[in-house]
């Protein structure tokens, strides 16, 4: 018996019961399957949005959720923005994440370094370790500092 060659809705479902994709990521994914009919790619995808299958903004709270444990708002921004997801979905998404700004950096800086920096060379690498993983400067700058609260 041939194996059988899944249709483009078998593949966007298939898909999506791995894990949630942002509209235009899994567009992209499944573009090179579609064999040239755009129209009815985008009308499967329209049919999943309808049916709840396909959420930009599901996906975008539970990427801000799982990667904001290693990562700050200005990197997951950048990475929603990169997947196709809307300015007003990631602020909305983010929100939570902004708030444990400042713990989360601590987090990573204390996984990684654990300890003040001892010179100027050693201040400038935690300090782009940091901006690195996404956070602001101001929580770069009172976690490399050593200061133990969080107010603004």
């Amino acid at each position: 018996m041939a194996p059988t060659i899944p249709t483009l809705r078998n593949r966007a479902l298939g898909h999506l019961a791995r894990r949630e994709y942002a509209r235009l990521e899994l567009r992209q994914k499944l573009l090179p399957h579609a064999d040239g009919d755009e129209a009815a790619l985008d009308a499967i995808l329209d049919d999943f949005v309808a049916r709840g299958w396909l959420s930009d903004t599901r996906f975008a709270e539970q990427w801000a959720h799982f990667r904001s444990q290693r990562y700050g708002p200005q990197r997951l921004r950048a990475e929603l923005r990169q997947k196709g997801v809307d300015d007003s979905i990631i602020d909305d998404a983010l929100a939570d994440v902004a708030d444990d700004e400042f713990a989360q950096a601590r987090a990573q800086w204390q996984k990684k370094f654990g300890t003040p920096p001892q010179d100027a060379k050693e201040r400038a690498k935690q300090a782009r370790f940091l901006a690195g993983r996404g956070f602001s400067l101001d929580v770069v700058y009172k976690v490399i500092g050593g200061s133990d609260d969080s107010d603004d």
